[in-house]
């Protein structure tokens, strides 16, 4: 008896395993856990200006954000979203670039403007607890281009570089 349950269940498992892994290893896995290169860039109008960000939309993306950067192009930066407004909190962590950090609510309005510095692990955290989005750009991008609280980040280019991306605008934040 205990060797025909030990057997039932050893072809249970041979037959279950290959489905679980098939499972994580499908494509809605791989989206969910893709770090993009640094070469893929999206459009998004920022005040008057058009930037040109990396999207941070997975946990791993966010987490790696801009470290080991050497350099930024102009008009160039990382866009982070959350899934819903909160007081959002960055820190320098392998990222040997001089950065702003522009802090904007639902609406697209930007907030506040912070500066990160290079490999600081102090946390710079937002003053208000209604971020759901923060751009970092090189620093001082955001006083030489006059894009000052209250600007606008163009929410219809972003929902559609999130959809680009293979992302619903839903899912992070956004409505429409």
């Amino acid at each position: 008896m205990k060797e025909t349950m030990i057997l039932a269940w050893s072809r249970f498992m041979i037959l279950l395993v290959p489905v679980l892994l098939g499972t994580a290893c499908g494509p809605q896995s791989e989206v969910a856990d893709t770090v993009l290169p640094h070469e893929h860039r999206f459009a998004i109008g920022l005040g008057e200006e058009t930037v040109r960000v990396q999207l941070a939309l997975t946990p791993r993306e966010s987490a790696r954000g801009l470290m080991h950067r050497e350099s930024l192009e102009p008009n160039e930066g990382m866009l982070f979203i959350y899934p819903s407004p909160r007081q959002a909190s960055f820190w320098m962590k392998n990222t040997p670039l001089p950065l702003d950090i522009g802090f904007f609510d639902e609406e697209g309005t930007l907030l506040e403007v912070r500066q990160l510095h290079p490999l600081d692990e102090t946390p710079v955290t937002s003053h208000g607890d209604n971020v759901l989005i923060a751009v970092e750009m090189a620093r001082g991008w955001f006083r030489e281009n006059r894009v000052r609280p209250g600007a606008r980040l163009d929410l219809d280019d972003l929902k559609e570089a999130i959809r680009a991306r293979g992302f619903d605008p839903a899912g992070h934040g956004l409505r429409g």
